[in-house]
């Protein structure tokens, strides 16, 4: 596909809507609102965490599974959300460095509607979190020009005296349990040292980079040189990511990100098209007096 072909996103925007329905409704309904299916809502209803005899699903690995244990969370079921997305068409003009917004909309609003899906579902659970979550993006062989977007976590529940005890609420402030794409190590580690995952945060822009010139090409062989556009056009894209996913953090009451990943993605849009994707967890400190435990030397045996 041609940089002139270059195909960009249908509705919703940069801070597109959630999904959940209003305060009051019944679990059903809100699942409904945010596009669970029908057949999600029956195996969430099957699970019935904290009933005799029932059972949780999750994707923790066993030390994963006993660390979340361990800090006072208890795993309730694994929870997914999915978008297939259909992505129309945008014109980048061949020798410029431009942001494609109309694309970098779309990307944000499909990860969006997975995202919010899995957090409706947590929420069905009476969850208060949802731990090692991965976002990931699929294209499909329905066409170049349709990708699924999943979000796949397992929900949990704090236990009395999670967290050393004295937290009442794990929610964030928008009511909404807490999503975090660490490993069970690393939340293990976070909760220890006195710090909540608030949510899963992240920004995206999807970037035209100018072709060369055919002069400029000619001049640079056999030379050393920096190309100027080429690094302008990278850096202005991925400071406009970090820039979309602080900006989330900042509406969370966030402390801080941690573990934040920069990815870059070319998917199917050519060369001189790619997407800058950053994320990761917005945190804050359970109590102001808090104290990080030293670390402990571990030494290994193996060879």
């Amino acid at each position: 596909m041609t940089d002139q072909g270059i195909h960009a996103g249908g509705s919703g925007g940069l801070g597109g809507d959630q999904g959940f329905a209003p305060p009051g409704t019944s679990i059903a309904t809100e699942l409904d609102a945010a596009g669970v299916p029908h057949d999600a809502m029956q195996r969430l209803a099957e699970l019935e965490p904290g009933k005799p005899g029932s059972i949780f699903t999750s994707d923790l690995s066993v030390n994963e599974f006993l660390l979340v244990r361990e800090v006072g969370f208890r795993p309730l079921g694994l929870v997914l959300g999915s978008s297939i997305y259909h992505v129309g068409l945008q014109i980048g003009r061949w020798g410029s460095n431009q942001e494609l917004d109309v694309l970098s909309q779309a990307m944000y609003h499909a990860r969006e509607l997975a995202m919010s899906r899995m957090e409706a579902e947590a929420d069905a659970l009476h969850a208060d979190g949802i731990v090692g979550v991965r976002l990931d993006v699929e294209m499909k062989e329905f066409g170049a020009d349709i990708a699924e977007f999943i979000a796949v976590g397992t929900a949990v529940k704090a236990e009395e005296g999670a967290g050393g005890g004295g937290v009442a609420n794990w929610r964030n402030n928008k009511n909404q349990p807490f999503t975090s794409d660490l490993s069970g190590q690393d939340f293990w580690t976070l909760i220890r040292a006195g710090y909540a995952p608030l949510g899963m945060v992240m920004g995206s822009c999807v970037y035209h980079v100018a072709h060369q010139k055919f002069g400029s090409k000619i001049g640079n062989i056999g030379k050393n040189v920096e190309i100027e556009q080429f690094t302008q056009a990278l850096y202005d894209a991925r400071e406009l990511a970090m820039t979309r996913m602080q900006a989330e953090a900042e509406e969370l009451h966030a402390e801080g990100i941690v573990g934040v990943q920069l990815r870059q993605h070319s998917h199917t849009w050519g060369s001189h098209t790619t997407e800058f994707f950053a994320i990761g967890t917005a945190v804050r400190p359970l109590r102001p007096d808090h104290i990080i435990e030293r670390p402990t030397m571990v030494l290994t045996l193996d060879a």
